[in-house]
């Protein structure tokens, strides 16, 4: 049993993930007016952090240039903390990373969190145009990290450098790493760094990892203790029919991922068997397990759950719903829920 049995939702903070989604019949144009719209409530309500993550070459998804995006949404806020969940680190020079996210900090001092993923968020094609070859596929992540932290604290490296950030050398932004599977949570761990996993697509994996990272953490300058962060799909509407109705938006992304289809994100249907077949919805329910769905008791009740079992310090919510109002609307009821204010 773990130390703090009684932990409740009233307990944590929460915080956003935005994919800053491309709804069918809209324009990344409007997805970026949409994500500064939620950032915003997101803050009035009392969110945490709020997170834009980095995929390439998928038509549902606006954020690639994350670091672009990030900004956009720290300039239009005035106090959530704002990050990335996460960089693809292997995508990028880590003295790019370092500079970008040291501009990020001067910009907007004391809000910026750098999450990082070792995976490429993105098909071995496109990920071969991002970096022009595969040497980095994600093995040498640690070495890279490593050379990511010495450009802002150069006490950690190993000698002089003649290559420095600038700006980025001296700022303190913290670091998160992301995953989806124990490796990055032990690595987390061992070097006393936040973590974040991603049970919104890899529930199966949550506790193991979750685990994993509080047995290998090591106190650290950054951390004296375990912050473990949980990536949770949320859709919260004010009945569970219309919610789980709003859901099929998100079951319809991951179908047609799993049929190679890439297409933005489709509106609500009434009944997805009409759509998939039993193979297919099996499927769905195994990567989308953890998915939390419902009418406000619902949504409470199922939340409580999964603290309890994690005992996790933050979760953070994503709500891939096709209309932006009712997306809205969502995080409001998981405000409302949560008492964050």
């Amino acid at each position: 049993m773990p130390e703090n049995d009684t932990k409740q939702i009233t307990d944590i903070p929460f915080s956003v993930l935005d994919l800053s989604p491309i709804a069918e019949g809209r324009t990344p144009a409007d997805s970026f007016h949409n994500t500064l719209e939620l950032a915003q409530l997101a803050e009035k309500l009392g969110y945490n952090r709020y997170w834009l993550a980095e995929h390439h070459n998928m038509p549902f998804i606006a954020s690639s240039a994350t670091s672009v995006v990030i900004s956009h949404v720290a300039a239009g806020t005035s106090k959530i903390r704002v990050g990335s969940g996460g960089i693809m680190l292997p995508n990028h020079a880590p003295l790019v990373i370092a500079e970008q996210f040291g501009t990020l900090e001067s910009l907007y001092p004391g809000r910026i969190d750098l999450g990082l993923g070792r995976a490429p968020g993105t098909d071995q094609l496109t990920a071969r145009a991002l970096r022009r070859d595969l040497r980095s596929s994600g093995e040498d992540f640690p070495e890279q990290l490593a050379e990511l932290r010495n450009y802002f604290d150069p006490s950690l490296a190993q000698g002089y450098s003649h290559v420095k950030a600038i700006p980025g050398e001296g700022l303190n932004i913290p670091i998160w790493l992301l995953g989806s599977s124990g490796y990055s949570a032990q690595l987390a761990g061992e070097l006393g760094l936040p973590f974040a996993f991603a049970s919104h697509f890899s529930p199966h994996n949550t506790l193991p990892a979750i685990q994993l990272y509080r047995r290998s953490f090591k106190p650290s300058k950054v951390l004296d203790k375990p912050h473990a962060m949980v990536g949770l799909n949320i859709i919260a509407a004010d009945t569970d029919q219309e919610a789980e109705r709003l859901a099929t938006t998100l079951q319809q992304q991951f179908l047609n991922l799993m049929r190679g289809k890439e297409v933005p994100l489709q509106p609500p249907v009434d009944n997805m068997n009409d759509i998939a077949s039993d193979y297919e919805i099996a499927a769905l329910e195994n990567q989308l397990g953890t998915s939390i769905v419902g009418s406000p008791q619902t949504v409470k009740e199922k939340l409580e759950k999964v603290l309890d079992e994690s005992q996790a310090d933050e979760i953070m919510a994503i709500a891939q719903v096709y209309d932006h109002k009712a997306r809205l609307h969502s995080y409001e009821i998981l405000a409302e829920i949560t008492q964050l204010k």
